[in-house]
């Protein structure tokens, strides 16, 4: 029997689904700094920005942003470079 060879395939690729970058709450940063974080990384309005660090407060964490995997991953990168704890979800 013939053996059949299959490409290379990357597992990013193939997670077609919404994916959301989700941001934690934490006792370390201040609501300025998340709001100035997400307006810079998730290009948030001033607006979106300080309702999602409210709930990020108050409920434990928020989806910040949706989209493909590939595009979160620096978005998510930047945000915990700036000391706030993101990930995919």
């Amino acid at each position: 029997m013939q053996e059949l060879e299959l490409p290379d395939l990357d597992l990013d690729e193939l997670i077609n689904e919404p994916n959301s970058l989700v941001v934690f709450n934490d006792d370390v940063n201040s609501f300025d700094h998340v709001i100035s974080t997400l307006i810079r990384v998730c290009k948030h309005t001033n607006e979106q920005a300080e309702q999602c660090t409210f709930l990020i407060h108050y409920k434990g964490r928020c989806s910040v942003k949706m989209g493909e995997r590939h595009t979160l991953k620096p978005m998510a990168h930047a945000i915990c470079e700036a000391g706030i704890d993101a990930r995919i979800q």
